[in-house]
């Protein structure tokens, strides 16, 4: 990352420049530390990153909450000198390859931070602050792999606490659906870590679907808005974030996605907007209220009128079973099943519980059924409020105000310990994985530590993690007060059965199995020594009732298998769920009168 002076002024001036697309990937130089806001699939710059990439800057150090797609585009430019992240995925479209390749070959070297000590590092740059305090991700390895993070003792209580130097950002980029003439610039939705990014940046360039005139921002749709001294520079560039969302314009493209990561094409061609016409039916989606979905048939269900739960049904009703109507849940980043089990939840046994989407940023949104291409807008109308992860951590998070975040893991411990940042190989290399995004901060801080893992074995449940990404320090009732959280629970839930971490032991212990599963199965696919509760008892069958709504109302296109199958079969499955999630699009647009319109 370039040098910097400790501290230095980041003010800009009152009204930004308006330019072009051109004009403002010339304005990104080389070796410059390099951020991207968005979020997933979610008001990402592809415009302007394929400028970037198109112009040849070489040497970027690139810094962000998230890799994704962003970083594919810049790594197949070979723009990318080190990598600063917290996470990287391709969502339901798995592992990014040019990003594990990159990892894996020690050619980019990557740091991984947690989200607190990323967002509190871009907070001293913002707050003008030598360094800024963290609470310490303790119970995983991550203190020693964040860059230049470090502890200092409390005198008067003589608690340890993390602290972090300033993170200053050269250039961040954005996309927006609207700036007006004097530069504020709106977005709708979730913001991810785009306030403090901004706030830490020399530099701040944004694309933006239209400009309107001063005054105009204050109409329409739920905002937040960057005030125009924040910004640097402005280009209009229609349809700036396809074939990612922007709300309230257009929703995300997963066919087209789902064709540019299939193809062996560049991805700056792939994903070049179509010349011709923006893609009319992202348009359309993005008009399609939410009461449109509630109590319909739809016309495709997965498992339709079987009797018995598939696998990956009685994974997420078990999972809802551990959410009530005082439960907090916030879906993770790439968890389908777990935010299906949530809306289950919700549904039916737990109708006050309050569910938080998209990282956190959409708080407190309905029910609504699980779709690709409308997630994002249904939640983002139905929340109560949108928020940014910044804020999140500090008003709910770093208290303990939330209850469960369950997340996915690739290898678990019998501590309850997760690695979801590399696997060792035989041959001394590693296998990357995405990350553990704020697994290391919410072990701690969430009342429920709860993980899951789809497919139960040797390989995902061993004795010793390879790097603990991610575990629960603070355990007992007296522990957990001493740092100001709640008594909660740790359960590691399985294809097989439901561990749940012994407080005097520290170790996992089996209180449940899933219907038909021997004891000698569990024990022949667990890698470490095997205990079973005196208690121990079989989970019982689902209700019909609960299947239907979980079939018809929640999950129709059967999003929850993803994390059931293989890299083999995940093409054929993305390529039945992308066609069922076009059918059913169109079937809710022939269903109301687009917002906005006669009727």
């Amino acid at each position: 990352m370039t040098d910097a002076p400790l501290r230095e002024s980041l003010v800009k001036p009152n009204r930004p420049q308006v330019t072009n697309l051109d004009g403002l990937a010339a304005m990104v130089a080389e070796g410059e530390t390099f951020g991207v806001g968005g979020h997933h699939f979610a008001r990402l710059p592809i415009a302007l990153l394929n400028a970037i990439a198109a112009r040849g800057t070489k040497n970027l150090a690139y810094v962000s909450w998230a890799g994704g797609l962003p970083l594919e585009i810049l790594l197949e430019a070979q723009a990318i000198a080190s990598i600063d992240i917290c996470f990287s995925s391709l969502d339901i479209f798995g592992l990014p390859p040019r990003f594990r390749a990159a990892a894996e070959a020690g050619t980019v070297p990557v740091n991984d931070w947690t989200a607190l000590a990323m967002i509190q590092a871009l907070r001293a740059t913002e707050q003008n602050l030598p360094l800024m305090p963290f609470q310490r991700p303790a119970g995983s390895d991550m203190m020693e792999r964040i860059p230049g993070a470090g502890t200092i003792t409390d005198a008067p209580s003589g608690e340890t606490v993390g602290v972090i130097p300033p993170l200053r950002l050269d250039t961040v980029i954005l996309h927006a659906p609207r700036a007006d003439e004097t530069g504020n610039v709106a977005i709708v939705g979730a913001r991810a870590l785009d306030w403090p990014m901004v706030a830490a940046a020399r530099k701040v360039l944004v694309t933006v679907e239209e400009i309107v005139p001063a005054g105009e921002l204050a109409r329409g749709d739920r905002h937040a808005v960057l005030t125009r001294n924040r910004i640097t520079a402005i280009a209009k560039v229609e349809g700036g974030a396809w074939p990612t969302s922007c709300l309230p314009d257009y929703v995300t493209d997963y066919a087209a996605l789902h064709a540019a990561f299939a193809s062996d094409a560049p991805l700056s061609r792939s994903l070049a907007l179509p010349a011709s016409r923006f893609p009319a039916d992202r348009r359309a989606a993005a008009r399609i209220p939410a009461a449109t979905a509630s109590g319909v048939r739809f016309p495709v269900a997965i498992n339709r009128g079987a009797a018995a739960a598939s696998p990956d049904e009685a994974m997420a009703v078990r999972i809802a079973a551990e959410l009530d109507n005082d439960s907090f849940a916030s879906a993770g980043a790439v968890s389908p099943l777990a935010n299906v089990a949530y809306r289950l939840a919700k549904a039916t046994h737990a109708p006050d519980m309050i569910v938080a989407t998209m990282s956190c940023g959409h708080l407190d949104i309905a029910p609504s059924p699980m779709t690709l291409s409308l997630i994002e807008p249904f939640d983002a109308e139905t929340a109560a409020a949108h928020a940014g992860g910044d804020d999140t951590y500090s008003a709910y998070y770093q208290g303990g105000a939330v209850t469960h975040e369950i997340i996915a893991a690739a290898q678990v411990d019998r501590h309850a310990r997760v690695n979801n940042i590399a696997l060792r190989r035989k041959d001394g290399g590693s296998i990357r994985l995405p990350g553990q995004g704020g697994m290391a901060d919410v072990a701690n801080m969430h009342r429920d530590y709860v993980i899951y893992v789809t497919g139960h074995r040797k390989l995902s449940l061993v004795d010793t993690v390879d790097i603990a990404s991610c575990g629960r320090a603070y355990v007992t009732d007296a522990e957990r007060a001493a740092q100001g959280y709640r008594p909660g629970a740790v359960k590691l839930i399985t294809n097989l059965c439901v561990f749940a971490l012994d407080s005097e032991s520290r170790e996992l212990v089996v209180v449940e199995t899933f219907a038909g599963v021997t004891r000698e199965r569990i024990v022949e696919a667990t890698g470490f020594p095997v205990v079973f509760a005196p208690d121990c008892e079989e989970i019982p069958p689902v209700s019909t009732e609960t299947l239907e709504i979980l079939r018809e109302r929640i999950d129709p296109l059967g999003l929850r298998r993803l994390e059931f199958v293989g890299s083999r079969n995940r093409g054929g499955l993305l390529d039945e769920i992308v066609a069922l999630d076009r059918d059913l699009v169109a079937f809710l647009a022939a269903r109301t009168t687009p917002k906005g319109s006669a009727a």
